[in-house]
């Protein structure tokens, strides 16, 4: 096995993962599913409909929990409906075996978050979602629950990506201020505790559109239909001249960030909760940023990030420039051979605020 530096394993390394062994698949794995940073992962043939979420703990495997709780079996050849409201299980088609020392962490993609459909990866003997411990040697599951919308899925589909972690790869706050001072990674100056602080944006430079907030009763969405639907069968459009809204509970909105970020091609980024006390939602479901979003030289100048807001239990009013979130930045362990939009259809290098690929975009 080869050894790699300490950081995030850049495309390169993950097809190193890959010709080792290190990953496999029950059917091959296409170039198109390494990104900068990350795999995509594939779902496999039958979701399984389960009671209730679930983690295994230390002693148990998926297998074993799926017989205390599932309730039928779907098979997705040919496309089925997840419907709104439940829970699937689905085996994924990746599995891993992992050197020593090296572990991995999930995350739905982007497209996926901006649906509202909470994606989580679990393995045998886990303790927690989308972390893959080290050493791990598995097969890996998503559990599905659409929030908003019923889905339509089937095997193949990429819902969610997984990055591997070579030894300590966190930068700290001065590292990050550092990085800020030689390469701008925020168009404003930056807010750095725990990482870089975000904001979200209720002032728009043109007109009143701030967002858009999930309508309750819906069709399906196929996640096979790119650029299909039409937005307003789906969304509400929020507007708001005062700088600041209401959010319902229980209701999803799309917002999007007052700063436009940069990753640059030596860094990785994860979304985080900002503090568990900023106020009743919470923040995003999609957490990775490869190294190139909004940088420059890969057609980004800066983007801004699309937030993915869950209201709790009370309402809330959300202000113009409240902190919401923060980026954790970490050391790539090499340079990637891609960067993000540059030359891999990247779908939100330089966007603004905007819907799922699965819209019509206006």
């Amino acid at each position: 096995m080869t050894e790699f530096a300490s950081g995030v394993l850049a495309d390169h390394q993950i097809a190193q993962l890959i010709a080792s062994g290190a990953i496999t698949a029950s059917h091959p794995i296409a170039e198109g599913q390494i990104q900068p940073a990350s795999l995509d992962l594939r779902l496999g043939d039958v979701a399984y409909r389960v009671r209730a979420s679930f983690l295994t703990g230390a002693a148990r495997t998926v297998t074993e929990r799926l017989a205390d709780f599932t309730m039928h079996a779907v098979p997705l050849t040919g496309g089925a409906v997840l419907e709104k409201g439940c829970v699937y299980v689905v085996p994924l088609r990746e599995a891993l075996s992992l050197p020593p020392g090296m572990t991995a962490a999930a995350s739905a993609k982007s497209s996926i978050g901006r649906l509202d459909l909470l994606t989580r990866i679990i393995t045998d003997r886990g303790t927690a979602f989308d972390r893959v411990p080290a050493g791990y040697t598995g097969p890996l599951y998503v559990e599905i629950c659409p929030r908003s919308f019923s889905v339509v899925a089937e095997p193949g589909q990429m819902l969610n990506q997984i990055i591997f972690r070579q030894g300590q790869t966190l930068m700290s706050d001065a590292e990050l201020l550092d990085l800020h001072r030689q390469t701008p990674i925020v168009n404003t100056d930056p807010v750095i505790s725990d990482g870089l602080g975000f904001s979200v944006d209720l002032r728009p430079a043109t007109g009143t559109l701030i967002g858009y907030r999930a309508k309750p009763h819906t069709g399906v969405v196929d996640l096979a239909k790119l650029g299909h639907y039409t937005p307003s069968d789906y969304w509400e459009e929020v507007h708001t001249d005062t700088g600041w809204i209401i959010l319902d509970p229980g209701a999803f909105y799309i917002l999007v960030s007052r700063e436009a970020i940069v990753i640059p091609p030596l860094q990785a980024a994860e979304m985080a909760p900002y503090l568990a006390m900023v106020g009743e939602f919470r923040v995003h479901y999609a957490g990775f940023f490869d190294p190139g979003f909004g940088w420059a030289d890969a057609g980004g100048t800066g983007s801004r990030g699309v937030l993915e807001v869950r209201c709790h239990e009370a309402p809330f009013v959300l202000e113009h420039g409240q902190i919401v979130g923060r980026l954790v930045y970490e050391r790539m362990s090499s340079h990637p051979r891609a960067l993000y939009g540059a030359g891999i259809a990247s779908n939100y290098q330089g966007q603004g605020l905007k819907l799922s690929k699965h819209f019509a975009q206006s």
